[in-house]
């Protein structure tokens, strides 16, 4: 779990950025450190109540471990704790997020957009929607009944009607659905989720987008999740076509701590049109004005926000660049790989019945069973007794016809079936895939 290089790379990062203040007169704070080793000690035994996120047999919920690049520049900035508020809080820090998000919407294929980091998807999905009121005062936000439930939160919290969207079998929003809701007259932002949490399917972008413009609404893409795979090259057709029209939608969301290797909490949210900047305008008579050049706070609805997200970003990106081909996409086609094999490995099992095929790197299943009952309290067992085997899994809840369509001899005797859900978004995943099987068979043969 600790890598000694990785202490002593920090230990070499500090030394250079102590120079940067050696003109400073000497002070070095000063801390009782017997008391702090003795509460460091306990915090770090309370620590280990936690599952081993980083680890290849956690393929629970999407918990992707930061690489050593992001965590060691994270640490080493919080000695100067810059505030990415305004310039005067963090001058390098707030130069390293204006970069950072110029080359997170290149990805997309944007060359100027307006955008900013967040402390995660759920505040930067806020502000979009904000956004899409600002422009279409009242008007209805609709989103998957898949998309994850913060936008009906959200909507909610500003006063915007919402409503959810049904879904086909595939996991997608059904188009057809969508339509009858547009030609109602009063819809003003679809959201188009770009890999939902649950199953991982991305909505059909390019028919939306078509959609959108006949009836005269925006599209905002929460990409949270698979914001990133479009630099992948292993993407199926029909998936690749909607990350090639990312580039066409009105707002985007996505999350450096994910799949950007990036700690806790690192969400970006992007403008297509930067002129949306007109409503974050302000006049705070506290806010630092000695700099004169625009800064982070006038285009965010959050004040003060860690400039470490920002240190700890640049450095990964300069690192594995946002290119196809490039480090970073071959991990992210590892894992899509990994999935579709962990998809067909189950498909033969005499044990577990996989539901839809995977578009990105999470895989849905049932255990086998005559009926939606005896599913759910099998699924149940398994996900215990698999992490009594240190293999921690994840449970979804999923409507009984949607997992029918896949399974169509369950007995649907309830309105739900507790599933199985892997994520498998470490790029060790796909050669752990042997003793992930050997230990879900162990666990069904048990039951």
């Amino acid at each position: 779990m600790i890598n000694p290089a990785e202490l002593q790379l920090l230990q070499d990062a500090l030394a250079t950025l102590a120079n940067g203040y050696d003109e400073l007169p000497a002070f070095t704070p000063e801390f009782d450190t017997q008391a702090a080793s003795e509460v460091l000690q306990i915090v770090a035994e309370r620590m280990q109540d936690n599952f081993p996120y980083y680890h290849p047999q956690y393929v629970g919920q999407m918990l992707k471990p930061p690489h050593p690049v992001a965590r060691i520049a994270y640490a080493m900035s919080l000695w100067v704790n810059p505030n990415n508020h305004a310039l005067d809080g963090g001058r390098a820090s707030s130069a390293m997020e204006k970069e950072c998000i110029v080359d997170l919407g290149r990805m997309y294929g944007w060359k100027n957009p307006l955008g900013h980091l967040t402390g995660g998807g759920t505040m930067a999905n806020l502000e979009a929607l904000w956004v899409a009121g600002r422009l279409h005062p009242g008007k209805r936000v609709i989103a998957s009944k898949q998309a994850h439930y913060t936008h009906s939160r959200i909507s909610d919290v500003l006063g915007l009607p919402f409503s959810s969207v049904d879904i086909g079998d595939d996991g997608r929003m059904d188009l057809a659905a969508i339509e009858t809701l547009l030609a109602a007259g009063d819809v003003g932002t679809v959201v188009a989720t770009i890999g939902n949490t649950g199953l991982g399917a991305v909505d059909r972008l390019p028919q939306i987008l078509e959609l959108a413009h006949r009836y005269d609404a925006r599209v905002h893409a929460d990409a949270a999740y698979g914001g990133y795979f479009g630099l992948a090259s292993e993407l199926h057709d029909d998936t690749r076509a909607a990350y090639d029209h990312l580039t066409e939608v009105d707002s985007l969301v996505v999350d450096p701590h994910k799949h950007g290797l990036q700690p806790y909490g690192c969400g970006c949210v992007l403008f297509r049109d930067a002129g949306v900047g007109r409503f974050y305008k302000h006049d705070s008579p506290f806010t630092y004005f000695s700099s004169a050049e625009l800064h982070l706070g006038e285009i965010s609805l959050e004040c003060s926000r860690p400039g470490a997200s920002a240190v700890a970003l640049w450095a990964t990106q300069q690192m594995f660049p946002l290119e196809k081909g490039g480090q970073l996409a071959a991990w992210l086609d590892l894992g899509l790989l990994a999935a579709r094999e962990f998809w067909q490995r189950l498909s033969v099992s005499d044990h577990y019945q996989p539901l839809l095929q995977p578009e990105l790197d999470i895989v849905v299943y049932a255990v086998a069973a005559d009926n939606a009952q005896q599913a759910s309290d099998r699924s149940r067992r398994v996900f215990s007794l698999a992490a009594k085997r240190d293999l921690h899994l994840a449970m979804i809840e999923l409507p009984v016809e949607l997992v029918r369509t896949c399974l169509p001899d369950l007995e649907a005797n309830a309105e739900t079936v507790t599933c199985l859900r892997s994520v498998l978004m470490k790029p060790e995943h796909k050669e752990w895939l042997d003793g992930i099987m050997k230990i879900l068979d162990e666990c069904a043969a048990a039951i």
